[in-house]
C-alpha cells in the first residue's frame, strides 16, 4: 500500500511541476511581448519627439513669413510634408502599440488563469488533503504527503504569482505612459482586475501556507509541557523572513472557533491560560524552513462551558489558535491564523480513555467544511472498524485480523451472527453505554487492551503469538481438540486490561483458564517468563513449541555466583505458580510446579490463586503457600517487592 501511495505522490508531483514549467514558459513568452512593447514605446517616443520638432519648426516658419522677416513657401511645404509623414507613422505606431498592449494584457489574463488553476489544486486539494491526513495521523495513519514537496510547489507558485503581478504592473505603467498620447479604456479595466486578482492570489497563498507542522497533543493535560511547530511554506520568498514576525498562541472553545471562522479573523479570543505562548519565526536557509517551535508550552487554566445532559468534560473540544502578521515590502500586509486539530483537555490520567474516544471519533468522522466540531452521532460499523484497526496497529505494531474485527463488532453492537458491514454504531454504544453485565463501555475495554498490548505485549503480539480477540467459549472449543499442554492467549472479557491463558489441561481435553494477568502483573514479571514458569504449558496453539514462540523474550536466570549484590542483600526470584499444577504427575497435575532453583537462592512463589474454568474467578492465596523472610510474612514481603519493582523493574 505504501509503495502505491508513494508512486501516486510521485506522479502527482511530476504533474504539478510540469504545469508549473508550462506556466513559467508562458510567463517568459509574455515577458518577450513586454520587452517588444517597451522597445516600440521607446521608438514611439522618438518619433513623437521628431514630429513635435517639425511642428514647432513649421509654426516658426509661419510666424517668420507673417512678419515678412524671412521664410519661403518652399520651406513651409517641406516642413508640412515631414510633419504629415511623422503623424502617419505615429498613428500607425499608436495602433500597433494599442494592439500589442491588448495582446499583452490578454496573455497576462491567460497567465493568471493558469496560475489560478494550479493554486486552486495546491490549496484546495493538496493542502486540504495533507491537513486531513494529519488528522488521520492522530488515529495512526502513516502514508502522509510530504509537506516539503507541497512547500516546493508553494514556493514555485509564489514566484509565478509575483512574476505575473510584476508584468501586470508593467502593463499598467505602459497605460499610464501612453495616456498622454491615446487612451486604453478597455485595457485599463482588465489591468486593474488582474492586479486585484494577483493580490488575492498572494493573500490566499500566504494565509493557507501558514500551517501547523507539529500538532499539539489532542489529549492535553493541564500543567504538562507540550510541543507545537508552525511554518510559513513561502517564508523564504519575497523577503518575508527578514521581518521576523511573532506568532501568538491561545486556546479557544467551540463557540469561539465558530466566531473566528465566521469573520475570518481572530479578535484575541481565549478560554484558558497558556504559558510560553509566543515565539519568533526564524528562517533556516539549508532546509528553507521559516518556522517557530514551541517546546515548552503549558496549559495552566481552562474555562469550560456548561455541560448539557450526559455530556462530560471529556466530550468538550477545544482548539489551539496560532496567529501572526506577515509583510511583503511596504506594500502588502497579511494577518494569518490557523487552528489546531480538536483538543480534549483533561486534568487527570484516568480521563484518558474517554478523551481518546472523543478524539478518535472526531479524527475519523469529521467532514470537510463542517461546522466545528460537529461529527455524526451514528456511523457505519465498517468505518469504526477501520478507525480502531488503524489506531491499534499504530499503537501495537500489528493490525487486527478479520476474525478479531468480527469479535469486536459482536462486542460493540451486542449481537452475533449478522452482517456487520451494513450495521451502524452510535457514539453512545461506542463509549457511553456499559457492555451487558459489565461496568465498563466497549471503548474502555478496547482502550485497556490496546494499552496493555502496547506497554507489555508488543513483541509477542507482533509475532502473532497472542490470539487476543476471541470469546472464552470459542477458545475452549479450539483447544478441546488438541493435546495436553496446548495453550492460547486471549484478552479477558470480564476485566479491563487483562490477558488470560487458556490451556488443555488433561487427557480428557478439559480446558482451563488462568486468572487474567494485569498490567501490574506483567510489569513485575513479563509474559514470556510467566509462561516459562508454567512448565505444563508446552505448545502454543496450534502446535508451536513454547520456547520457540517466547524464548527470545525470556530474561536470563540470575547467576549463582552473583546472587549476593554489592550491598550484601540476596535478590529473590519471582516465579509464577499455580498450586496443584506442575509439568508432571497424573493428568498433568502435581504438587510441585516450581522449577528447580539453586539452594542458596530464596524462592518467592507468586501464586495466581486457584485455577478455574470461570473467567470471574477470584484471586486467593492458598493457606499452605506461605513463606517467611526474616520477620516478614509473604504478603508483607510481596508488598515490598512491588515497591522495588517500581524502582528498578528487575527481579531475580
Amino acid at each position: 500500500m505504501e509503495v502505491n501511495v508513494q508512486s501516486s505522490q510521485e506522479m502527482e508531483n511530476n504533474g504539478i511541476m510540469q504545469q508549473m514549467e508550462f506556466i513559467s514558459n508562458h510567463a517568459e513568452r509574455t515577458n518577450e511581448i513586454r520587452v517588444k512593447i517597451q522597445s516600440d514605446i521607446d521608438s514611439f517616443n522618438v518619433l513623437y519627439s521628431e514630429c513635435t520638432k517639425y511642428i514647432q519648426q513649421l509654426e516658426y516658419a509661419k510666424s517668420q513669413r507673417m512678419s515678412s522677416i524671412s521664410g519661403t513657401p518652399e520651406i513651409e511645404c517641406e516642413l508640412i510634408r515631414k510633419k504629415e509623414f511623422h503623424e502617419l507613422q505615429l498613428k500607425a505606431k499608436s495602433l500597433a502599440l494599442n494592439n500589442s498592449i491588448s495582446v499583452y494584457v490578454n496573455k497576462l489574463n491567460e497567465l493568471t488563469k493558469l496560475i489560478s488553476r494550479v493554486q486552486s489544486y495546491i490549496i484546495d486539494n493538496s493542502l486540504v488533503q495533507w491537513k486531513r491526513q494529519q488528522q488521520f495521523a492522530g488515529n495512526g495513519y502513516k502514508c502522509m504527503m510530504d509537506i516539503d514537496v507541497i512547500q516546493t510547489w508553494c514556493e514555485k507558485l509564489c514566484d509565478l504569482i509575483w512574476i505575473a503581478r510584476s508584468q501586470i504592473k508593467e502593463a499598467d505603467r505602459f497605460r499610464v505612459n501612453l495616456r498622454q498620447y491615446f487612451e486604453l479604456p478597455q485595457s485599463c479595466e482588465i489591468i486593474n482586475t488582474l492586479l486585484n486578482m494577483t493580490t488575492q492570489y498572494l493573500s490566499s497563498l500566504v494565509t493557507n501556507s501558514f500551517v501547523i507542522i507539529t500538532q499539539p497533543p489532542q489529549v492535553l493535560k493541564t500543567n504538562t509541557r507540550f510541543l507545537a511547530e508552525v511554518r510559513l511554506l513561502i517564508g523564504g520568498k519575497l523577503n518575508i523572513h527578514k521581518t521576523s514576525p511573532i506568532v501568538k498562541v491561545s486556546i479557544v472553545n467551540e463557540s469561539q472557533v465558530n466566531q473566528i471562522i465566521g469573520r475570518n479573523k481572530p479578535y484575541g479570543e481565549s478560554c484558558g491560560e497558556l504559558s510560553n505562548c509566543t515565539g519568533k519565526m526564524e528562517y533556516h536557509p539549508v532546509r528553507r524552513h521559516f518556522s517557530t517551535n514551541f517546546r515548552s508550552m503549558q496549559l495552566k487554566k481552562i474555562k469550560r462551558t456548561e455541560k448539557k445532559g450526559t455530556d462530560s468534560v471529556m466530550d468538550e473540544k477545544f482548539s489551539i489558535l496560532f496567529s501572526s502578521t506577515f509583510f511583503i515590502g511596504n506594500e502588502l500586509q497579511f494577518e494569518v491564523w490557523n487552528l489546531s486539530l480538536p483538543v480534549v483537555v483533561i486534568v487527570h490520567g484516568n480521563q484518558d480513555p474517554h478523551a481518546w474516544a472523543t478524539v478518535i471519533w472526531d479524527n475519523a468522522f469529521a467532514k470537510l467544511g463542517r461546522i466545528p466540531f460537529n461529527v455524526p452521532d451514528k456511523v457505519p460499523w465498517k468505518s469504526v472498524a477501520e478507525a480502531i484497526n488503524m489506531k491499534f496497529s499504530a499503537a501495537t505494531g500489528r493490525g487486527l485480523s478479520e476474525d478479531s474485527l468480527i469479535f469486536l463488532a459482536e462486542k460493540a453492537l451486542r449481537t452475533q451472527n449478522v452482517d456487520f458491514n451494513h450495521m451502524v454504531i452510535s457514539w453512545s454504544q461506542f463509549c457511553k453505554e456499559p457492555l451487558p453485565q459489565r461496568s465498563f463501555t466497549f471503548w474502555e475495554w478496547f482502550y485497556s487492551v490496546m494499552k496493555l498490548t502496547r506497554e507489555h505485549l508488543k513483541g509477542p503480539w507482533m509475532d502473532g503469538a497472542i490470539m487476543g480477540f476471541i470469546r472464552k467459549s470459542d477458545a475452549e472449543n479450539l483447544l478441546a481438540r488438541y493435546a495436553t499442554g496446548t495453550f492460547l492467549l486471549r484478552f479477558s472479557d470480564s476485566e479491563l486490561g487483562g490477558l488470560t491463558v487458556a490451556w488443555t489441561a488433561s487427557n480428557d481435553y478439559e480446558v482451563f483458564s488462568l486468572h487474567p494477568f494485569s498490567a501490574k502483573d506483567l510489569s513485575i514479571r513479563n509474559l514470556a517468563d510467566r509462561l516459562s514458569d508454567l512448565t505444563y504449558l508446552t505448545k502454543l496453539y496450534p502446535n508451536i513449541d513454547k520456547d520457540l514462540a517466547f524464548g527470545k523474550y525470556y530474561t536470563q536466570s540470575p547467576n549463582i555466583s552473583t546472587s549476593v549484590t554489592n550491598n550484601g542483600y540476596v535478590k529473590p526470584l519471582l516465579v509464577t505458580h499455580v498450586p496443584g499444577w506442575s509439568g508432571s504427575g497424573a493428568n498433568g497435575q502435581g504438587i510441585n510446579s516450581c522449577p528447580n532453583t539453586p539452594q542458596d537462592h530464596m524462592l518467592y512463589e507468586n501464586s495466581l490463586g486457584n485455577y478455574s474454568t470461570k473467567e470471574t474467578s477470584e484471586y486467593s492465596e492458598p493457606e499452605n503457600n506461605m513463606a517467611v523472610f526474616g520477620n516478614f510474612s509473604l504478603e508483607e514481603f510481596s508488598s515490598s517487592l512491588d515497591d522495588m519493582s517500581q524502582a528498578d523493574g528487575t527481579f531475580f
